[in-house]
């Protein structure tokens, strides 16, 4: 039965008023959210659980965007449209999709942003060579996957976050 249920997910994802219209990085179809307080991984997207504040529900679907670029280092930089993002890049777009960051950072910024300690629904770590987050229970990050592939893409396994600072936005 659990089977049926993740099939029927996944055939009705609702299409966003944007992929309607062909609007740019949001031509995709808007997940739907998942019960519980942890998002679900389901063919390479992530799907926000039902409890999450609407920010945290946008920096998923912000992630959902961009989760198959390249990586290229600086990308999401000069531009949140951008054809590929480096990991501060791809960190920057789900917060500025949340609506938490209207400027991207690089990882040394990151190190001191927002408040100290990991966050409810949403941990950012970082140093001065790199950045990922965990939102929702999933890992946002652009270090290779298991068949080596590098760019923005959610994860179930955690990251070793061993010489990493550990930052949140403000009330997530």
């Amino acid at each position: 039965m659990p089977m049926l249920a993740a099939s029927l997910l996944l055939i009705a994802f609702p299409t966003s008023a944007a992929a309607r219209s062909g609007g740019g990085l949001a031509s995709f179809e808007d997940p739907p959210v998942v019960p519980g307080a942890t998002s679900t991984l389901v063919r390479g997207r992530a799907l926000p659980p039902a409890e999450a504040p609407p920010a945290v529900t946008a920096a998923i679907r912000a992630g959902n965007r961009i989760r198959a670029r390249t990586y290229i280092w600086g990308g999401g930089h000069g531009s949140w449209a951008s054809r590929g993002y480096d990991c501060s890049g791809a960190v920057s777009f789900a917060l500025h999709g949340a609506g938490l960051l209207q400027t991207p950072l690089d990882s040394t910024s990151m190190m001191s942003w927002g408040a100290a300690g990991p966050g409810d629904w949403i941990t950012i770590y970082a140093n001065h060579r790199h950045a990922f987050a965990e939102i929702a229970g999933l890992r946002w990050d652009t270090s290779g996957d298991r068949r080596g592939v590098s760019g923005p893409r959610w994860h179930v396994d955690p990251a070793d976050a061993r010489g990493f600072v550990v930052r949140h936005p403000i009330g997530y």
